[in-house]
C-alpha cells in the first residue's frame, strides 16, 4: 500500500461509519478513493445536480444551502455529504459549497453502493428515516429493542469497548500518532503519572500541527486539550451521551474520583445504539436558525409516542422530553448571542413549571425568567436584554412552546431583573404570604437554570432555600395552597368527573391527578431545604430527611408513577390519531385493573393530603 492509501486508511478507520467496516474492507476503499480539492468559495455540488459521489471532508468546511442560498448546516472535518442523493434519485436537493480551502476523500457510486448492502452497520448510519417515521403512529417497540430506553437504565461502563490509550505529556507528536495508528484509534489521553492531564485526538494532529506547521518533534503538551470534560464513572450512558451531544465532544474520559476507569467515543455510542433521543440534542445544537429548530422540534410529539410504545417510565419519559426542551432554549440563546452580540454582565435564563421539574410531556406553554447580575443597569443593558428577551420567548413561540397566558416570560419586565430585586420578590413572597399571591408564584419555587451563569443562579438558589426553610407561617399557607386540588375520588371510591364542556366526564389527570402530588412534594421541599426540583426526587429526599415516612414517600412516588403513565399512553393514543393531546382521559378508555390502580394511587395522595394538613394545621376539605 502507497503512501496515499495508507494516509487515506487511517482517516477513514478513525471516521464513521468506516470504522465500523471490516479491516480488509478499509484496506481496499483506502486503495480506490479519490481525493478531490476544492478552494474556498467552490460549489461542490448543486441543487438539481446529478450526483455519483459520496464526500468525506479530510480538510476545510462546507456548508449546505437550500433554496434562495438559506443556509442549512455547516460541515467540518469527518463530515459526510452527498449520500442523501445517492440513496434516492441521484439528484441533489441541496447545494455544498467549499467556505474555506477543502480537501475530500470520494467514493464513488458503484463502490458506495456495493459497501451499503454488504454492511447493515454502514446502512444504519447512513440510511434515510423510514417514510412516516416523524409523522403519525409509532410501531410499537419492545422494552428490550428501545435504544430508548437501554440509554436510561445502562450505566456507562457498560458501552465502554476497551481500555483507555494513554501516552505522556513529553511524548513527542510523532510517537502520538505512531500509537493511534498501531492501536486503531482517534484518541489518546494524556496522563502525567496517574493524573489526567489532557487528551489529544486525530483531530488535534491536523488542526494543531499539520495545518499549523509544527514538526513531528514537538510535544503532546503543547497541542493536547488541556482539562477535558469528563464523568464520574458511576453515570448513566444517557448522561455521557447527552454531554457529548450538548457540548459537541467525540471522546470522554470516565473518572472513579480522580483515577481514569475508562474512555468513551462516539464509535461506542454508534456501534452500541441505532436511535436515541440524544442525537436530537445534537441536532438541535446544530440549528443555524428558528426554522431549523421548528422542524426538529416538530419531531417531539413522535419521540413521546416511540418512549411510550417502548414502555418507557414516566418519570425518564419526562426527563428526555425536558432535555430537548431545554436544548431548544439554550441553542435559541446562543442564536440570540450571535445576533445580538454576547452580554454586557453575567445573566442566567431560568425555566420554571414541568421543564424546569423535568416533568414535561409535550409541547407546552413556557415559563422563564432573566436573573440578570447586580451591575445591571437598565439605561446601559435593558435594550440588549430586552432584545435577547424578545429573541428566544418568540422563538420558542414560533418552534411550539406558546406565549405563556399569564405572561411569566422574561418579556415581562417584572421577571428581567437583578439578583437583587429576585431577592426582594422572595423576601415578600415568603416574609408576607398571600394565599392568591403565592397561587401564582408557585412556579418560582421550580426554578432551573438552562443558560447562563451558574454561580449567579446558584446565589439566589441559595437564598430562597434557606429563607423558605426557616418560615413556618409560610409553610402553613403553602400546604393550604397544595390542597386546592383534590384528587377525582368520592366517598364510595367514584370517580369525580370533570362535568364541562367538551372534556364532560373525563378525568382531568393534570390539575387533579399530577398537580396535587407536585404541589404536596413542593411543600416537603421548601419546609426542608430540599434543592432538587423534581418531584420524585424531591419526595426521595424528604424520606431521606425524616420528613416522610418510607411507606408515605414509596406511595406518593408510586401514584405519581402511575397516574403519569396513564396520561402519557391517553396523549399517545391522541397523537396517533393526529388529535392535539391533552390532559382528560375518560374512564372508559381505562381497562379495570386500571381503573382501580388509578383509585388507589388517588387514594394515597388524598392520604398523604390529610397529614399534610394535620402537620400544618390546615384543613383540607375547608
Amino acid at each position: 500500500m502507497d503512501e496515499r492509501a495508507t494516509a487515506a486508511r487511517a482517516y477513514l478507520s478513525a471516521h464513521h461509519p468506516f470504522d465500523q467496516l471490516p479491516t480488509e474492507v478499509l484496506s481496499s476503499l483506502a486503495e480506490n478513493v479519490e481525493h478531490r480539492q476544492f478552494r474556498a468559495g467552490d460549489t461542490i455540488l448543486e441543487i438539481g445536480a446529478s450526483n455519483d459521489m459520496l464526500y468525506l471532508i479530510h480538510t476545510g468546511a462546507v456548508e449546505v444551502l437550500g433554496r434562495d442560498d438559506a443556509l442549512i448546516a455547516k460541515l467540518g472535518e469527518g463530515d459526510l455529504f452527498g449520500h442523501q442523493s445517492l440513496l434516492a434519485d441521484g439528484v441533489s436537493e441541496d447545494s455544498f459549497r467549499s467556505i474555506e480551502d477543502t480537501g475530500c476523500y470520494c467514493l464513488n457510486e458503484h463502490r458506495f453502493r456495493e459497501i451499503y448492502e454488504t454492511y447493515p452497520q454502514f446502512q444504519f448510519f447512513l440510511a434515510p428515516p423510514a417514510p412516516g417515521q416523524l409523522r403519525g403512529a409509532a410501531q410499537e417497540l419492545k422494552p428490550s429493542d428501545s435504544d430508548s430506553v437501554i440509554l436510561l437504565t445502562i450505566p456507562a461502563t457498560d458501552i465502554v469497548s476497551r481500555d483507555p490509550v494513554t501516552i505522556a505529556p513529553t511524548a513527542t507528536v510523532r510517537e502520538a500518532a505512531e500509537l493511534m495508528t498501531r492501536e486503531s484509534v482517534s484518541s489518546l489521553l494524556v496522563m502525567d503519572s496517574d493524573r489526567l492531564q489532557g487528551i489529544v485526538t486525530d483531530r488535534d494532529l491536523r488542526s494543531r500541527v499539520l495545518a499549523t506547521g509544527l514538526g513531528s518533534d514537538c510535544i503532546v503538551r503543547d497541542i493536547m486539550t488541556s482539562d477535558p470534560i469528563r464523568m464520574d464513572v458511576n453515570h448513566l450512558a444517557y448522561d455521557v451521551l447527552l454531554t457529548m451531544a450538548r457540548s459537541a465532544i467525540h471522546h470522554l474520559p470516565l473518572m472513579d474520583e480522580d483515577t481514569v476507569a475508562g474512555m468513551i467515543t462516539d464509535t461506542d455510542l454508534v456501534r452500541r445504539f441505532s436511535t436515541s433521543p440524544m442525537y436530537i440534542v445534537g441536532e438541535i445544537y446544530r440549528c443555524a436558525d428558528i426554522d431549523a429548530l421548528a422542524t426538529v422540534s416538530s419531531r417531539l410529539t413522535q419521540m413521546l409516542v416511540t418512549l411510550v410504545n417502548a414502555n418507557a417510565s414516566a418519570h425518564n419519559i419526562g426527563r428526555v422530553i425536558s432535555d430537548i426542551g431545554e436544548a431548544i432554549n439554550a441553542r435559541l440563546l446562543e442564536l440570540a448571542e450571535q445576533h445580538y452580540g454576547p452580554s454586557p454582565i453575567r445573566y442566567a435564563w431560568l425555566t420554571g413549571g414541568s421543564l424546569a421539574r423535568k416533568e414535561q410531556t409535550a409541547h407546552s406553554d413556557q415559563d422563564n425568567a432573566l436573573l440578570l447580575s447586580d451591575e445591571y443597569d437598565e439605561a446601559h443593558h435593558g435594550a440588549y436584554f430586552e432584545s435577547l428577551a424578545r429573541f428566544v420567548c418568540d422563538g420558542l413561540n414560533a418552534v411550539g412552546y406558546v406565549y405563556c397566558p399569564g405572561e411569566v416570560m422574561a418579556i415581562n419586565t417584572t421577571w428581567r431583573q437583578p439578583l437583587r430585586v429576585w431577592k426582594t420578590y422572595f423576601n415578600k413572597w415568603v416574609d408576607q404570604p398571600e394565599p392568591k399571591a403565592l397561587m401564582h408564584t408557585c412556579i418560582f419555587f421550580d426554578l432551573y437554570r438552562v443558560f447562563g451563569d451558574n454561580e449567579l443562579f446558584a446565589e439566589l438558589q441559595g437564598y430562597l432555600v434557606e429563607k423558605a426553610r426557616t418560615n413556618k407561617l409560610f409553610h402553613a399557607y403553602m400546604a393550604s395552597n397544595a390542597l386546592q386540588y383534590q384528587p377525582p375520588l368520592g366517598f364510595f371510591r367514584n370517580f369525580v368527573l370533570v362535568k364541562d364542556g367538551e372534556h364532560d366526564h373525563t378525568l382531568d389527570l393534570k390539575l387533579s391527578g399530577v398537580v396535587p402530588i407536585t404541589n404536596v412534594a413542593r411543600v416537603y421541599a421548601l419546609a426542608n431545604g430540599i434543592v432538587p426540583v423534581n418531584t420524585q426526587e424531591r419526595l426521595e429526599a424528604a424520606e431521606e430527611l425524616g420528613a416522610l415516612s418510607h411507606s408515605g414517600a414509596r406511595n406518593l412516588v408510586d401514584a405519581f408513577e402511575f397516574i403519569s403513565t396513564i396520561r402519557l399512553r391517553h396523549q399517545a393514543h391522541q397523537i396517533r390519531q393526529s388529535i392535539e393531546p391533552n390532559n382528560f382521559v375518560p374512564p372508559g378508555e381505562l381497562s379495570q385493573i386500571e381503573r382501580k390502580h388509578l383509585k388507589d394511587a388517588f387514594a394515597a395522595v388524598r392520604t398523604i393530603q390529610s397529614a399534610l394538613a394535620q402537620r400544618y394545621q390546615t384543613a383540607v376539605f375547608g
